[in-house]
Parts: C-alpha cells; sequence; structure tokens
C-alpha cells in the first residue's frame, strides 16, 4: 500500500493533521491504535473527564444554593448510568470523526505502527501485518500515564486516569498521588461523588508553574472539603493489604490505608514505541522528538506533533502543530507562531493562565505592573453564590503591552480565551480598559484587572501608583 502522507495516531493532532492535509489535496492514511478515532484526549482523557466534571458540578452546585433558601434531598447516584452517559458523549464525537474521515476520503487503519525505514511503516492489525510506503508522515503518537515502579501496578485498587475514569465504584477513602491539574480534576469528581479525598504533592504549591495567588483560592476550598493536602511530601512506599494500600509517607506524616489511589504524577512520550530510530529519526532520552518551527523533524521528510515533541501536553497544542505540519506538507509557507498556549484545570472553581507568569517574568528579569481583582467584588459572582474567584493581568511596565494573564473562578477557562486574544493581537492594558464589557458578567473582571493597572478603577479603590 501506497500513500502520500501517512498520519501515525488518530488523537486530536493526528486527526487534524489528517484532515488538513486531505483538505488540501493530499492523498492520506491514518493510523489509529484504539478502534475509534480521538486517541487519548477523546476516548479516556479529556472529553469523558469533563463529562464527569460537569455532574460533580451539579451536585456541589445543588448544595451550594442552599445558602439562597433552596434546597434539594441528597442525590442519588447511579454510576452505570453516569458511565453510559460518559461512553455516549464520546462516541457522538467518534462517529462524527469517522464521518469526517469519510467524506475527506481519509483512509483510517486501525492497528499499531512501527517504522522500517524513513518512507515504510508496518502497520500490526487484527488481519496481520501490512507494510505502507509513504512519501511523508506525522508522527501523533501521544504520551502515557508514568507509573512508578516500586509501586504494587498490578494492583487493581492503584489507579491511572484511565482507570479512574472508569467510575468502578466510588471508594470510601481516595488517594491521589500528584497536585497537578490530572489529579486535582480527579479529586473534583470523586469528591462530589462521595469519597474522602486526600491529595499528596512533591512540590511546595498545587499545579505547580501556576502562580500562587491563582491557585490560593482552589487551595483554600479544597483544604476544607478534603480530608488531607500534603505538600511538599512524597510517597515512599505502597503495601497492598487485604484492608486496602497501605501508604507510607516522607517527614511526620503517619502511614494510612486507603481503599484506592490514584497516580497522576504526569505523563511520558511515546517517542520510543513506534521504532522512530528504524527511520533514523532523533529521540531525547525522555522519549521526545525534536522538531523545527514547521514541525519536521531531523528526517526531512517526517514531521512530530503533540506531546511526543514537548510540553506542555495539551490538545489544543497538538491541533495547532497538526495543522502546520499540514500545511508545510502541502507546500504552504507556515509555522509555529503562537505566542502562548493556554492552560486550563477543570476544578472547583477553575483555573485558566496564559502567557508568563510571574514566577517566569522575575525569571527574566521582566519590569511589569499587575492588576489584580478579586471577584468578591463582581457583582456577577456573588450573585451565584461565589466569591473566592480572581482576575489578574501582568503588563510590560514601559509600554503597558500585556504579558500574561490568568484568572480562578467559575468558567475561567472560558474567561481565558479573551486574554488570550489580547497577547496575540498585542493589546495594552488600556485597550482592554477602554473595551465595552457586558454588565454584571464574569468577563468584566479582566477589564477591571486592567483598570487596576491603568488606576482607573471604580469598583474598588485604585492601587497608589509607586
Amino acid at each position: 500500500m501506497k500513500t502520500q502522507v501517512l498520519v501515525l495516531g488518530g488523537g486530536p493532532g493526528g486527526y487534524s493533521a489528517a484532515f488538513r492535509a486531505a483538505d488540501l489535496g493530499q492523498e492520506v492514511i491514518l493510523v489509529e491504535r484504539y478502534p475509534v478515532l480521538g486517541g487519548v484526549c477523546l476516548n479516556v482523557g479529556c472529553i469523558p473527564s469533563k463529562t464527569l466534571l460537569h455532574a460533580a458540578q451539579i451536585i456541589n452546585e445543588a448544595q451550594e444554593i442552599s445558602s439562597h433558601g433552596i434546597s434539594f434531598s441528597d442525590p442519588k447516584i447511579d454510576l452505570k448510568k453516569l458511565k453510559k452517559t460518559k461512553e455516549k458523549v464520546s462516541k457522538q464525537l467518534n462517529t462524527g470523526l469517522a464521518g469526517l474521515a469519510q467524506q475527506r476520503k481519509v483512509k483510517v487503519i486501525h492497528g499499531t505502527g512501527n517504522f522500517t525505514s524513513a518512507t515504510t511503516i508496518a502497520i500490526t492489525t487484527d488481519q496481520g501485518v501490512e507494510e505502507i510506503e509513504f512519501a511523508q508522515a506525522i508522527i501523533a503518537v501521544g504520551s502515557q500515564a508514568v507509573k512508578i515502579p516500586s509501586f504494587p501496578n498490578d494492583d487493581p485498587r492503584l489507579m491511572d486516569s484511565t482507570d479512574a475514569l472508569e467510575l468502578a465504584d466510588v471508594p470510601k477513602k481516595l488517594l491521589i498521588i500528584g497536585g497537578g491539574i490530572i489529579g486535582l480534576e480527579m479529586a473534583t469528581v470523586y469528591n462530589a461523588l462521595g469519597s474522602e479525598i486526600s491529595i499528596v504533592e512533591m512540590q511546595n504549591q498545587i499545579i505547580t508553574g501556576c502562580d500562587k495567588d491563582l491557585v490560593r483560592p482552589l487551595m483554600q476550598k479544597i483544604k476544607q472539603q478534603y480530608s488531607k493536602v500534603l505538600l511538599s511530601t512524597a510517597v515512599e512506599n505502597i503495601e497492598a493489604l487485604d484492608e486496602g494500600l497501605k501508604v507510607s509517607f516522607s517527614g511526620e506524616n503517619a502511614d494510612e490505608i486507603f481503599n484506592k489511589v490514584l497516580v497522576a504524577v504526569g505523563r511520558r512520550p511515546n517517542g520510543h514505541l513506534c521504532a522512530a530510530d528504524q527511520a533514523g529519526i532523533k529521540i531525547d532520552e525522555r522519549g521526545f522528538i525534536p522538531v523545527n518551527s514547521q514541525q519536521q523533524t531531523n528526517v526531512a521528510n517526517i514531521y512530530a506533533i503533540g506531546d511526543v515533541v514537548g510540553n506542555p501536553m495539551l490538545a489544543h497544542k497538538a491541533v495547532h502543530e497538526g495543522k502546520i505540519a499540514a500545511e508545510v506538507i502541502a507546500g504552504h509557507k507556515s509555522q509555529w507562531q503562537a505566542l502562548t498556549i493556554p492552560s486550563v484545570a477543570y476544578t472547583d472553581p477553575e483555573v485558566a493562565w496564559m502567557g508568563l507568569t510571574e514566577i517566569e517574568a522575575k525569571a527574566q528579569g521582566i519590569e511589569y505592573d499587575k492588576g489584580a481583582f478579586p471577584w468578591a467584588a463582581s457583582g456577577r459572582s456573588l450573585s451565584i453564590g461565589r466569591k473566592e474567584g480572581i482576575t489578574k493581568i501582568l503588563s510590560e511596565k514601559e509600554t503597558g503591552k500585556i504579558l500574561g494573564a490568568g484568572m480562578t473562578g467559575t468558567n475561567a477557562g472560558e474567561l481565558v480565551a479573551e486574554a488570550v486574544l489580547a497577547l496575540e493581537m498585542g493589546a495594552c492594558v488600556d485597550d482592554i480598559a477602554l473595551t465595552v464589557h457586558a454588565h454584571p458578567t464574569l468577563a468584566e473582571t479582566f477589564a477591571f484587572a486592567a483598570e487596576m493597572i491603568e488606576g482607573s478603577i471604580t469598583d474598588l479603590m485604585p492601587p497608589k501608583k509607586r
């Protein structure tokens, strides 16, 4: 079998690359190891987790509305039905992608691919092994959850994120190892469903890399909700007992037995799993495949995108890279030019940020101004019974140009889009402050944060100029 473009991996980056290449007139074969398209994100990641997080949000809101004088009885949770709903959402998107592939005449082969040269790849399917000869290839093989070798990984009570999304049961006591986005989102789900949650994180804050003032509202809330949040703490050992998993922590923390443990300490790239070295492709010691600004590897006709080329491991980054690779293959002058990649934690409250953080600005010696607007002064936030949020903007001291921004609170993941656009368009804080935002909205907190820098804020006392 021969093709112009071979795409290995049918996740968001892979199918976007395949579809874009087909739209630009290329003959495309898309290889996907799962029986459906969508990869980890659609099948065992982003989409199913957001479906469960929506359920958690409804449960939490039903409890919170009691402060408004409206009370509901405790929810009756049907795990089987909840799981079916999650699977239904994924299946609907799977079906849509299959239809789009068919309409674009993209040939989809379900199997595992291993390169045999710089122009050939062997695909192992249920029917056997088939070799494909290609002119150009795009590697989109993604990543997988990190496993700790010393842990009892063969015990079903020790879960990764895929296991957690299966909703086998709601453990009475659940320990989550890792205070990053995946661990905290799963904590949000299982806490709403009734688990007693403990979190342990080796670093000195949750969501490492995000500014502490953005993380603080979330930290304050989960410390009230969860049994324990242990920072600067490591798990030294996990012992499988009949009554549960006995976990030993570093420091003075006592050993504790949990019904289940979720390991969410990050993901590692799958660069070594597709025999890329047989094609002459360089792979670093961590499994990442280095690429240039056009997603090209050291082998001129082979490109790589998504998790396998580096952090951040985010679906929207992979999609953008996939389109670039497809366009370059089709002869277009395309390259990576995005100035920022937004990050979102779909926790309760949500945390979203983009551009430079204060940590990064200080490390780079950049002089900046900061404007922060507390949602306790937002009429819209107070009207929905939430006051813990915050919106902040960092701007270049001399020019006022926006360097970064973030927000914590209800729908922060939706609000960050305006900040991304502002940075991409080279906006200054006065551009945002002079843009009329609807009132009362959560979106106007972005303008208020800009006004805090400008000194034109009227909803709070303006900060004194230094």
